[in-house]
C-alpha cells in the first residue's frame, strides 16, 4: 500500500503517501493553503487542524493538533478538518466571524491556526459558562500554542470570549454524537521507508523483533521535530499509540495505572484533578496543540534530560511498566534512566504504562523555569511531593530535570528534609544542598549558575507558598 484514505473536510480522499509524507505539505498540495508552516516544530500553531477522536464515551471529540508534526500515514482512516472546512466566505464559522469583526487578524498568516484552535475549544463538549474565569467558559489556554506576531492578543481574546454555544445545526457539533473513526491497522511500504500501525501488541512486538532499529512512534511531537529540522529518517516506523494494551487507565486501592499511549490531554481528563501535582504540571507541558498528541510513553521514551514528565513522576515515586518478548516488568522511574538519552529499556520492549502509588503526598508542586510561561522548553523543572505531620517532614520526594545528563532524584536534599521541622531554617539549609545537585551546563537557555540558583529558589518558593496557603496535613 502506498496510499492513505481519510475524510478531509467532509470528503473521502485517497492520497499518495510515503512513510515521511507530511500532513501539512499534503494539505497545501491539495489547495488547502490556510494551513501554514511557521516553525516546523509545533510551536507557532499556524498549521493547526482538527482531528475527530474517540471521546471515551462512544462519541467524538474534536482535537486540534499541529499538522507539521503529523505524517500522512499516521492519519490513515481519520477525519481531518482544516480552516477551510469550518466555513466559507458566504457562511463564516462563528470563530472566523468573531475574529473578523473584532479585529483579530492583520497579516492573516496565523489566523487560520487561531481559528482552528478556537473552534476546538468552541466545540469542547464540557465547556460551561463561568469556567476558567470566562462568562462563556472559554479556556484561553486552548490558544497557548498559537503565536501572533502582529495583531496582539487582546482582540483575539475578545473574539474567543464572544463565542456562544454551538448551534444545533452546526455539522461539527452534531458530529460529536456519533463515534469517531477507529484507528485502522496500516502497513505502508514506500521508497522512503515503511510505516506500520499494528492492530495488537503481539503484532507490534513481532515487528520490533524483526526490525530492531525501527522507530517507535507514539505522539510524534518530538520525532516530528527531528524529521522536519534535522531530516531524521528510519527505515521502519512502528506506531503504537493506538494499541489498546497501551491505553489503560486503572484506579486501584494502592495505585493509579496510566497507559503510555494516552495523549496527555486524555490523561488530564481521566484524572480530573485527582493528582494535584499532575494537575499543576499538565498546563505547563508545551501547549494544548502538543498535549493533544504527546504521550507519557513518548516523553519517557525519548529519555531527554529536559523532558517535563520525569521530574513530576519522580516526585510521585512512579514506576514504568515495560512489555517485551520476555513478558512484563516494572522498573522504578528513579532507576529507569542510565545515561544521556539512555534507559534500562531493552531492544524490543515498549513502555506500556506508568504506575503511581497511592496515597499521594499532600504537599506537592511542579515548578518550571523557562523563558516563556507556557509553550516552552524548560531550563529547570522541579517536582515536589512531601508529607508533613505535626510540623515535621516525614517523607520527601524531589524530582529534577535540566540539571544533569538524566532526570534525577535529589536524594541528599530529601534526606536533609526528612525528620526535620518544616521551618524556614530547615528549608534554607536544604535549599543550599538542592542548589548543588546535579551537573548543570551553560547553554542558550540558561547558565549553570542560573540553574543552580533556580533550584535553591524553587524550594524556598515551595516553603513560602505552603505557609501562605496553610498547605500542611496533620499539623
Amino acid at each position: 500500500m502506498q496510499t492513505v484514505n481519510l475524510t478531509l473536510n467532509g470528503q473521502p480522499r485517497e492520497l499518495p503517501a510515503g512513510a515521511y509524507t507530511n500532513l501539512l505539505n499534503t494539505l497545501r498540495s491539495q489547495g488547502l493553503t490556510g494551513c501554514k508552516e511557521g516553525c516546523a516544530e509545533g510551536e507557532c500553531g499556524a498549521c493547526a487542524v482538527l482531528i475527530a477522536r474517540d471521546d471515551g464515551q462512544g462519541g467524538t471529540r474534536w482535537d486540534s493538533v499541529n499538522a507539521c508534526l503529523v505524517t500522512l500515514a499516521a492519519v490513515d482512516g481519520a477525519q481531518v478538518v482544516t480552516a477551510e472546512g469550518l466555513g466559507s466566505p458566504a457562511a463564516l464559522h462563528p470563530a472566523q466571524r468573531e475574529l473578523a469583526v473584532r479585529g483579530g487578524s492583520q497579516c492573516g498568516y496565523c489566523t487560520p491556526g487561531f481559528v482552528v484552535s478556537m473552534a476546538a475549544e468552541y466545540l469542547r463538549p464540557d465547556r460551561v459558562d463561568g469556567q476558567h474565569g470566562a462568562a462563556n467558559g472559554f479556556d484561553l489556554h486552548a490558544l497557548s500554542g498559537n503565536l501572533c506576531r502582529c495583531t496582539g492578543y487582546r482582540p483575539i481574546a475578545d473574539a474567543a470570549y464572544a463565542l456562544g454555544a454551538p448551534d444545533a445545526a452546526d455539522p461539527l457539533a452534531a458530529r460529536r454524537a456519533g463515534p469517531a473513526p477507529a484507528p485502522r491497522p496500516t502497513a505502508l511500504n514506500a521508497p522512503d521507508g515503511a510505516f506500520h500501525r499494528p492492530a495488537t501488541l503481539a503484532e507490534a512486538l513481532d515487528l520490533l523483533a524483526a526490525h530492531p532499529d525501527a522507530k517507535v512512534l507514539s505522539g510524534g511531537t518530538d520525532w516530528g521535530v527531528e524529521v522536519n529540522l534535522r531530516h531524521a529518517r528510519a527505515a521502519v516506523t512502528v506506531a503504537v499509540d493506538h494499541l489498546p494494551e497501551l491505553r489503560v487507565f486503572e484506579e486501584g486501592a494502592d495505585s493509579l495505572l496510566l497507559g503510555a499511549g494516552h495523549s496527555l490531554s486524555e490523561l488530564e481528563r481521566c484524572l480530573d484533578g485527582r493528582v494535584p501535582l499532575l494537575a499543576g504540571w499538565f498546563p505547563q507541558f508545551a501547549s494544548r496543540l502538543i498535549r493533544n498528541s504527546a504521550t507519557l510513553g513518548g516523553n519517557l521514551g525519548t529519555a531527554s534530560p529536559i523532558g517535563d514528565s520525569p521530574p513530576a513522576l519522580l516526585a510521585l515515586d512512579a514506576s514504568v511498566r515495560l512489555v517485551g518478548p520476555g513478558g512484563v516488568r516494572e522498573v522504578a522511574l528513579a532507576d529507569y534512566f542510565t545515561g544521556y538519552r539512555q534507559t534500562v529499556r531493552q531492544p524490543g520492549e515498549l513502555i506500556a504504562a506508568v504506575r503511581i502509588p497511592l496515597p499521594l503526598s499532600p504537599l506537592t508542586a511542579f515548578h518550571k523555569i523557562a523563558k516563556r510561561r507556557f509553550d516552552d522548553i524548560s531550563s529547570v523543572a522541579v517536582g515536589y511531593a512531601l508529607d508533613v505531620q505535626g510540623g515535621v517532614v516525614t517523607r520527601a520526594r524531589i524530582g529534577l530535570g535540566g540539571v544533569a545528563a538524566t532526570p534525577l532524584r535529589a536524594h541528599e536534599t530529601e534526606a536533609a528534609l526528612e525528620g526535620q521541622p518544616w521551618t524556614e531554617a530547615t528549608v534554607r539549609a536544604a535549599a543550599r544542598l538542592l542548589g548543588q545537585t546535579g551537573t548543570p551546563l551553560s547553554d542558550h537557555r540558561a547558565s549553570a549558575a542560573y540553574r543552580a540558583a533556580m533550584l535553591e529558589q524553587s524550594l524556598l518558593k515551595l516553603w513560602f507558598e505552603s505557609q501562605s496557603t496553610e498547605q500542611e496535613v496533620g499539623a
